[in-house]
Order: structure tokens, then sequence, then C-alpha cells
């Protein structure tokens, strides 16, 4: 079956110039941290939500504009074609420091920009809408210029792999591949625990016991029934002392494994996950590769929301770059990548294709039935045990999702045997 037609709607190259970046005060290079300003991102005219905040630097005239990603927005053809007006890119660009606590009321609102996108071809082909100055508001004085904001917004095809369980993954569901409104199927899952006795109390609260989860295990298998990927526990998921609740100084962790074609299996990746200390309703997460002939690679790192649910997104080029990486910088007139840092442990992440848009996995929050749903990127599957790797990832985040519940609550009874 052919991919689903997404489009990827990259803004970025952001800088300001004005008149006074060009006095003797600015001869230097300005960095952000001494001229807060900032803009916000939004995609309009489309069923899409958020919004993305990024600094913008101040440069000089004889500085050249930074080659730096702002924001990304992904949309799917089905999204596209139920617009209910053309779609555009709006920026505002605001003067002051953006803060969680005071939002954008403290900040001076210097100007907004509106960039109209015709996204009908760009899941064909790459699209450029601007690049390049454009005034940041009217001048109301003509005895001065004007400030200039730089930015590129481009579009460009990002065709993906949609897979959708038929269940949870507790329940040892069939999953299928998807593509509008039909659907084949592809892979089945069998959950399982390598223990006899995988749920083990070890100590007496008041009112309850408190256990340690572990054993648990998901193998995927083709239509033939070879398995293709396994997902398994092996650290528990355990409470912290004196609490009800797995820390992020002790988290849970699956490992990924792959077929090795002789027999064996070799790992691939490794999946932690906690509940967050500061927010109760939300279970952190951290995904690393691991590869044979090097250090582990982090590739994503966020939370989920343990009441609504969302998404474990392994994104190079917009997410969370590699902790220990340069983030590199992106030449978004050309769509190619240019050297900064060292740049050797991110070609490192080039030479194992992990670039780009990799995967996205949706999760349901608790009490709801999770019937996950994964994208891959075309580009990061070459075989039927790669997107089976990403097929067991999804359901460890899934079930982590589960283990990480308060260990005053009950597990369902496909999870306690």
């Amino acid at each position: 079956m052919d991919p689903c037609p997404f489009v990827r709607i990259l803004v970025g190259n952001l800088a300001v110039k004005s008149p006074a970046s060009s006095k003797p005060s600015f001869s230097g290079k300005v960095h952000p941290s001494s001229s807060p300003l900032f803009c916000a991102i939004k995609l309009k005219g489309v069923d899409y939500r958020g919004s993305n905040v990024a600094t913008v630097p101040l440069i000089s005239e004889t500085e050249s504009h930074p080659h730096t990603l702002a924001a990304s927005f992904d949309l799917s053809k089905a999204q596209i074609l139920k617009a209910s007006k053309k779609p555009q890119i709006q920026i505002s660009v605001y003067k002051g420091r953006s803060t969680t606590s005071c939002g954008f009321s403290s900040a001076k609102l210097l100007g907004k920009i509106s960039v109209p996108l015709d996204l009908t071809i760009a899941d064909t082909r790459p699209c450029m809408f601007h690049n390049g100055w454009h005034a940041l508001a009217k001048n109301t004085c003509h005895n001065s210029p004007p400030q200039l904001l730089h930015f590129t917004v481009r579009a460009e095809p990002d065709p993906r792999f949609v897979f959708r369980f038929d269940g949870e993954p507790e329940c040892s569901p069939q999953v299928f591949q998807v593509k509008g409104d039909v659907k084949q199927p592809v892979f089945t899952c069998k959950f399982s625990f390598r223990d006899k006795n995988p749920v083990q109390f070890h100590s007496v609260s008041a009112n309850h016991l408190t256990a340690e989860r572990k054993g648990w295990s998901i193998t995927v298998h083709d239509l033939s029934g070879s398995p293709v990927a396994a997902a398994s526990m092996v650290t528990p998921f355990v409470p912290s002392p004196g609490s009800q609740r797995v820390s992020r100084s002790n988290p849970g962790a699956w490992l990924i494994i792959r077929p090795d074609g002789d027999g064996t299996w070799k790992p691939w990746g490794r999946l932690e996950a906690w509940r967050e200390p500061n927010n109760s309703n939300a279970v952190g997460y951290r995904f690393e590769v691991l590869p044979a002939t090097a250090d582990p690679v982090t590739l994503a790192a966020s939370t989920i929301s343990s009441q609504h649910g969302g998404k474990l997104t392994i994104d190079v080029i917009s997410g969370v770059t590699p902790v220990n990486t340069p983030r590199g910088s992106w030449d978004l007139g050309s769509g190619s990548r240019t050297g900064s840092g060292s740049g050797s442990d991110f070609g490192f992440v080039q030479q194992i294709l992990y670039k780009g848009f990799v995967m996205s996995a949706k999760v349901d929050g608790e009490g709801k039935c999770s019937k996950p749903e994964v994208e891959v990127g075309v580009q990061h599957v070459t075989c039927t045990e790669d997107a089976a790797a990403f097929v067991a990832l999804a359901a460890a985040m899934d079930l982590s999702m589960d283990a990480c519940k308060l260990f005053s609550q009950k597990l369902r009874k496909e999870l306690r045997q």
C-alpha cells in the first residue's frame, strides 16, 4: 500500500534588522539574550492547534541572517482539503521576554506578518512562499527606515506510513496500515509476561498494597507469523520510597529489539518512562537509539498527559535534538543542512538516517480505550522490520502510561494476569 501524503511547513532563518542595529553600539554580534526579541508563529486557516515561540536575533547591517529552523507544521492531505479558508503563516514579533507565567502581556508587539500558502501542490514538490526581508510595520516616520524581519517559509512533501492498532496493546491486537478509508492488516501483536508472577507485592501501606510492575513484553509478528520486533520491559516500574509514583530518578525502561537475521535479536532502542514530580498528570519519557558501535543517542524526550494522552514524537529537525550534539543549522532556502560546531555527532545521526520527521505515536490517557496510531516517515522504512520496530515502540509507550499509574490505582486485569 502506498504511504499517506503529508505536507511539512518549515519556518526559519529569522532575524530583525532595524535602524538602531547599524549604530556603533551594535558593531559586534548581538545575541538574543542581550536583545530580547521573540516571535509567535501560528498556522491559520486549518484545523491545527498550537503555536511555536522562537527567539529572534537582532543583527547589524553587515551581518547575514542565521540559518536556523524556528517552527514546523505537519498536515495530512485530509486536513488540507478540509481547510475552511486559505491557509497562512502568521508571524508576530515582540520586544521583551516571553515567560510561562506572564505570556506575551509584558512584551511589546512590533508587528505582524501573514504569508498565504497554496498547499494544493506541496504534497508533490517543494514550494517556496517567502525567502527574504519584510517590513515589520508601516513606517509612520518618513525620515527613518522601518524595522525589517528576515524569514523563510517553505513547504515540502513528507509522505508517511500510518499504522493503527485495532485494540489496546495488552489485548494482543492486530495492526493495520491505513490510507484514507482503506486499511489492511500488516502485523499482529502478542502481549505476554516473562515471569510467572509478574506483579510482586513488596510492601504494605495503611489501605493498599504497592507493587512493582515488571516482566511485560509485546512481540510484533508479520502476517506469516514470524516475529519482526519486540518490546521488553527490562527495568521494573517501582514506586519511589514514601511515594505512589515512578520517579524520574528511577524510571522504568523498555528495550526495543529486532531480529538479527541468524535467529538472534539485537537491541535497537531504549525507552524510559516515569511520573513527573512537579506535575502529577504528566508522564515523562526519553527514547534513545542504541548503535552497535557508538554511544546511545537520545532522539526524543518530553511528557504526555496521563489524563488526556498525547504523542511520542521523534523529529530530529524541529523536535528534541540529541542532548550530546550541537543543534546544527538549516538552510531553509535550499532545504539542506549546513555545518555547525563540530558536527561529528550529528553527522553520525545522519549516517543512521534519523533526520527530519521520524515517527509519532498517539496514545490516549488513563481510563480510555487506547488504540495507538503511528506515523512513520517513508525514508525510515526500508523493510518490514523497520516499521515493526516503530510499532513496538508505540506499544511500549502506551503500556508505559499504565505502568506509570499511581500505585494506589488498580491495573486492568490484562496487565495483572
